[in-house]
């Protein structure tokens, strides 16, 4: 059957995929066919995503992204990659007078230098093959639509933004297309246990015209439009997903 967002044949790198959106990405991605490596540092988490994937010959790789000679050993290991989903990441609020240097270092290392670094090393080892499609995932904060305390997080990501649009002009004579996903509030699990309640939550969604915060599923579906020759068009895009918050 016909299928422009099938993944046959492709081999599709998840970084993150212990949960959230990088669990979802890598569950749909072998939906579509796609061999899928997944990588994270929680072994057990990690193993739950990979039980979860369907088909054969998937695998994972314990990888700290932080460290950056566990991201050589990571790329030494890959096979050539179709794709690459950069995912990890992380966030942590505080008022711009209480920013900790460590904190605003932790952050940067996570949602911007190892995706950056990841992807630089697989280009010089020439894991990417011709035609790959590179996805960071973002954010909306990233793109000016931030909150008081997120400071850190919104500058990590406004980085990512823009860094994927000198990659995609820089990569185009290779048929490289680098994009990002760019959501709002999604429902993971960094929502759980938090200091904000149910009631505070429910209250907040209302700014959103579709009424919900997005799921990690909605995130994976667009990620699987941009890793399919259906996007084949599409580069330097930083792909909004929102549920029309920026509608107001």
């Amino acid at each position: 059957m016909y299928n422009p967002f099938s993944l046959e044949g492709k081999t599709i790198l998840v970084t993150g995929a212990s949960s959230g959106i990088g669990r979802a990405t890598a569950i749909e991605c072998s939906r579509m066919g796609a061999k899928v490596i997944i990588t994270a540092r929680n072994e057990e988490r990690l193993k739950e995503t990979l039980e979860q994937l369907e088909g054969d010959d998937h695998c994972m790789i314990l990888c700290n992204l932080a460290d950056t000679l566990a991201i050589d050993g990571l790329v030494s290991n890959l096979p050539e990659i179709h794709g690459l989903v950069n995912n990890a990441g992380f966030t942590k609020l505080s008022l711009l007078q209480f920013v900790k240097e460590e904190d605003l270092k932790s952050i940067f290392q996570v949602n911007t230098i190892a995706p950056v670094l990841l992807f630089q090393k697989l280009l010089k080892k020439k894991k990417i093959k011709k035609g790959a499609s590179i996805v960071f995932t973002s954010s909306m904060a990233g793109l000016g639509c931030t909150s008081v305390g997120n400071s850190m997080y919104t500058a990590s990501k406004g980085a990512i933004s823009a860094y994927i649009k000198t990659a995609a002009l820089e990569l185009a004579p290779k048929s490289i297309r680098i994009n990002a996903i760019c959501p709002a509030m999604v429902n993971t699990g960094i929502l759980e246990g938090g200091s904000v309640t149910k009631e505070q939550l429910k209250e907040d969604m209302k700014q959103y015209p579709l009424g919900r915060y997005g799921d990690p599923y909605d995130i994976a579906w667009a990620m699987i439009y941009l890793l399919s020759d259906a996007s084949s068009w599409i580069t330097g895009t930083n792909l909004i997903l929102d549920g029309g918050l920026t509608l107001k």
